[in-house]
């Protein structure tokens, strides 16, 4: 509930809230935004929604009150006196929720990504997901929730890594960016005033102090050297996880465990209940927190734990959450209780209805343990949340939590690229060359014996673009300087990167290291546009029947190799007659929603009963389809300013849409318009770098000349095209400042469609097709980026328009 207001100030709005919906005669849900003036209690409506809002979510969430749920049975003419309360079982809806808790959401933020992307936040939304904590104390829920975002923050201070360094915290606390609340406990260490920062920020200064009281303990904790019950406690009761404090007392993670339990500090379950306690609940919906004395429920018997993907972010979306939820679904309809952990109040996982018992909790190693010690269950399945819940697989097996599925051994084995590439040798499954290097001097010569391009993937690097093209030794270069520290503890891999190659991706479920239900997808963009980004097809169209036969041999081999049981995904190369394999993710992936509804299998159900030892296999028709779907992604880039909105290896896109036809065409073509696309109907700007590019495109360009649209080209296109006989309206590059110029023409809205491909792929320029792309976004011009993407659209536009 709101910590910094008055009651009167509460009632006030409270009563404007009623008569505002009494005057619109509003039934069901709505959303009232205020401003608030804290000096003179002057306010401000600053909008209603007669709608379910983003916040409805994460109030339902928050409180335990359904709000969609009771709004529907409004809608339907029931009265709240009718209606019961789905927590306490006794008590009606018309009770107003009060909290004995405190609930905090933190967006999840992914400006990183994005070269150049400016990273202050305001007035328009830029958060990709969110996170939500719930705790009995400020402190508790703040650090939580910060944990609970997967950004590599261990909690609001002490820090394991040096991720959060801020070079001028007040210049971030005056103009508020994605990582303002990391300066602001930077400023606090350094011991700048809550008033100061007040005065800076204008944040409230009960936040301030709360967060002020974060830093003190920290500070407690430096200065002893002995850690004493007492204030191991304070510390634990303030949201301080085993890590921060083995970071501040320089031990490991596992050593605090053991004393904290040696000390019996224990976090207790808690329930949400809407009612502050003044009535029983009767919930499945639970929290843990370190301000208790005893715990609300009993442990569970015979149950089956499912963690969850955390916050949506760029790389794992409500697709992940889809597996999560059928995996429920699935266990409960085989007769398990289940356990449901995750902390995102976005997803329907969180739905405390879903499971029999919910836990919205960080999915922190510590508190998964902390979950597992009370409920003991006969398994956790950690393959349908994505990498969050994959990369537990270790920790907690060594911490002796049995795993369903594929044992946490072969999964590291998937996971470690050396080992990885070992087994493929063995298998003799073909790979890209690749290396990992420690120093500039080994990159340099690995490139060289590779031969460019390559691929880049610094372990970590500051801009926070996880890999990199170079296309030469000087761009070599430029990618490893971005990296902070090219070392022993920060090496860089460098493979080969194959171009023009086809990427095919196999998702699938396997039982005992035996195949059993498979679906083969193709990338319309050539290998290197990242697989999140690229546009999926399904059943292949351009793929030789040879090269899926081939493409199963090799799942197969490495199915068996790794003994996976459950859900798997590889990535291929296929290039003139040679498959290589890229990767393969041992757990759910992100394109299993769409194969599971493409083909009419559901891939997670299967999975989830092959984890529990069932036997799955029959025949599955997931080739020969009557219909063809098409997957194509969704970008942001109208919110992201200043980001250049080009296909690049690093997954760019934050949503997905998926269509069927009866062609390919048609299906690219809905899915494409699904994704925001509108189709040309006068004008078409084209712009295209590279000789080979042009003469790739040419056939494509012929037959959008004959579809009565007006072509304009900038000039070096515009000769090429005349060369060949095809008629267009010359455009000046923005720097030659000569009319008719590109970027008035855009800036009149003269353009329908602007298909602007770089010379190189994958490749970032900061020249006239950056601010021509960036314009186009701006200017909300529907724009293509990819020649692959370019080809095929145009061929399933002329089909649509030319078809009888």
């Amino acid at each position: 509930p709101s910590q910094t207001l008055s009651n009167s100030e509460y009632h006030h709005l409270r009563e404007v809230a009623i008569k505002t919906i009494r005057h619109l005669g509003i039934v069901g849900e709505c959303n009232i935004q205020y401003a608030l003036n804290p000096q003179t209690a002057e306010y401000r409506v600053i909008e209603v929604n007669a709608r379910l809002s983003r916040s409805s979510a994460l109030a339902s969430k928050a409180t335990g009150y359904p709000l969609a749920f009771v709004a529907a049975k409004l809608a339907l003419g029931f009265t709240l006196p009718e209606l019961k309360n789905t927590v306490t079982q006794s008590t009606t809806a018309c009770y107003e929720p009060a909290l004995d808790y405190i609930v905090m959401k933190i967006p999840r933020w992914d400006l990183s990504k994005f070269e150049s992307a400016v990273t202050t936040i305001g007035t328009e939304m830029k958060s990709v997901g969110e996170v939500m904590a719930i705790g009995r104390s400020f402190e508790e829920v703040l650090q939580k929730a910060l944990r609970s975002l997967v950004i590599g923050a261990d909690g609001f201070t002490a820090q394991s890594n040096g991720r959060f360094s801020i070079p001028d915290a007040e210049k971030e606390i005056k103009e508020p960016t994605t990582r303002r609340i990391f300066a602001i406990a930077q400023a606090l260490r350094a011991g700048v005033s809550t008033a100061q920062i007040h005065e800076m920020s204008k944040i409230d200064l009960w936040f301030l102090e709360k967060m002020r009281h974060i830093i003190e303990i920290e500070q407690q904790l430096t200065k002893v050297k002995t850690l004493t019950e007492p204030l191991l406690r304070l510390a634990k009761e303030n949201g301080f996880s085993d890590r921060q404090i083995a970071t501040i007392k320089k031990t490991n993670e596992s050593s605090v465990r053991t004393m904290r339990k040696t000390h019996k500090i224990l976090p207790v379950v808690k329930q949400i209940d809407t009612l502050a306690g003044e009535f029983p609940a009767k919930t499945n919906y639970l929290y843990m927190t370190y301000h208790g004395t005893e715990n609300d429920v009993k442990a569970g018997k015979k149950q089956i734990a499912v963690i969850g993907s955390g916050p949506y972010c760029i790389g794992s979306s409500v697709e992940f959450d889809w597996c999560s939820v059928q995996t429920l679904r699935t266990l409960r309809s085989r007769g398990r209780n289940t356990i449901m952990i995750n902390c995102n109040p976005e997803t329907v996982s969180t739905d405390y209805d879903e499971s029999d018992t919910l836990y919205f909790e960080e999915l922190s190693l510590e508190r998964v343990l902390d979950i597992t010690d009370f409920e003991k269950p006969e398994g956790v399945i950690i393959s349908t949340g994505g990498q969050v819940a994959n990369n537990l697989a270790l920790p907690l097996h060594r911490n002796k939590v049995p795993i369903l599925g594929t044992t946490p051994e072969n999964i590291d084995r998937a996971e470690d690229r050396h080992i990885f590439s070992k087994l493929l040798d063995a298998s003799k499954v073909d790979q890209p060359e690749w290396t990992q290097v420690t120093d500039r001097k080994k990159a340099l010569k690995s490139a060289a014996e590779f031969g460019y391009p390559v691929l880049v993937r610094p372990s970590y690097v500051l801009s926070g673009s996880a890999m990199s093209v170079a296309y030469d030794e000087q761009s070599l270069i430029e990618c490893l300087q971005k990296a902070a520290d090219i070392s022993s503890d920060h090496p860089v891999v460098i493979s080969k990167f194959i171009e023009n190659a086809r990427e095919i991706e196999v998702d699938g479920v396997a039982m005992g290291g035996m195949l059993v239900l498979y679906a083969f997808s193709e990338h319309v963009e050539n290998a290197g546009t990242h697989s999140g980004d690229a546009t999926l097809v399904l059943p292949p169209q351009r793929t030789y029947l040879e090269t899926i036969r081939r493409s199963r041999k090799i799942a197969n081999a490495i199915i068996k190799a790794l003994n996976i049981t459950g859900p798997f995904n590889i990535q291929l190369l296929a290039k003139e007659n040679r498959l290589q394999v890229i990767e393969c993710n041992v757990r759910a992936s992100r394109s299993f929603p769409f194969v599971s509804k493409a083909t009419g299998h559901n891939f997670i159900a299967l999975a989830t009963r092959a984890m529990l030892g069932e036997d799955v296999r029959g025949l599955y028709k997931t080739l020969d389809l009557d219909k063809v779907a098409v997957k194509s992604p969704q970008f942001s880039y109208g919110r992201i300013k200043g980001a250049d909105p080009v296909g690049y290896v690093e997954m760019g896109s934050t949503g997905e849409v998926a269509c069927f036809g009866e062609s390919f065409g048609e299906a690219l073509l809905a899915s494409m318009q699904a994704a925001g696309m509108r189709l040309p109907k006068k004008n078409v700007l084209i712009s295209i770098g590279g000789d080979e590019n042009k003469v790739k495109m040419l056939d494509s360009l012929r037959t959008l000349s004959k579809l009565g649209l007006t072509l304009y080209a900038t000039e070096k296109t515009t000769d090429f095209l005349s060369e060949q006989g095809i008629a267009c309206n010359k455009v000046f590059k923005i720097h030659t400042e000569l009319e008719p110029n590109i970027l008035t023409l855009i800036e009149n809205g003269t353009f329908d469609l602007i298909i602007n491909i770089p010379t190189r792929a994958l490749t970032r320029d900061r020249a006239d097709g950056f601010i021509i792309r960036r314009r186009a976004i701006d200017y909300n011009i529907p724009l293509i980026t990819n020649r692959q993407l370019a080809d095929v659209f145009i061929a399933a536009l002329a089909e649509s328009i030319l078809k009888p």
